[in-house]
């Protein structure tokens, strides 16, 4: 019995990391794309070729 509520606590605890990680991603993503739009004078796109 104690190796099934071992398996489910592992089980829950991989289903909080990966909620965790896939809501920090997507933080990350939002954050680029936010930051892309910014067009300031004088700051060149690191990403546009040269």
């Amino acid at each position: 019995m104690m190796i099934y509520m071992l398996a489910a606590a592992m089980t829950l605890a991989m289903l909080v990391a990966t909620a965790f990680s896939l809501h920090q991603e997507a933080h990350r993503v939002r954050t680029k794309v936010q930051t892309a739009r910014v067009q300031l004078p004088g700051w060149r796109n690191p990403r546009a070729p040269r």
